[in-house]
């Protein structure tokens, strides 16, 4: 992983915030519609309070160019790096396959 390991990746709600949909001109109503989902769900996904999932990352990719990869690995970056901070896995063994 590149860059500095103690900050959060960029949850892609911030890319959808601000930079991709201002360069567009439209509202985040008319953004909604066009990707089929409410403008509650897209604005909890802009204050990074929901994940962009498998499927809106199909439609992201479809309205915004680009492939849907993009959209769900900077999700997933993000979710693996917070789960490592917030997941207590102290107590657990790592099991080693034989050989």
């Amino acid at each position: 992983m590149s860059g500095n390991p103690d900050r959060c990746p960029t949850h892609p709600g911030v890319i959808l915030r601000e930079v991709v949909i201002p360069e567009t001109g439209k509202s985040r109503t008319e953004i909604a519609r066009m990707l089929g989902i409410s403008r509650n769900r897209l604005s909890d996904i802009l204050a990074e309070r929901k994940p962009v999932t498998p499927e809106l990352a199909v439609r992201l990719a479809k309205l915004f160019g680009g492939a849907p990869e993009i959209w769900y690995g900077l999700q997933n970056k993000h979710d693996i790096w917070r789960a490592n901070r917030e997941t207590d896995v102290s107590a657990m063994p790592t099991l080693v396959a034989a050989e």
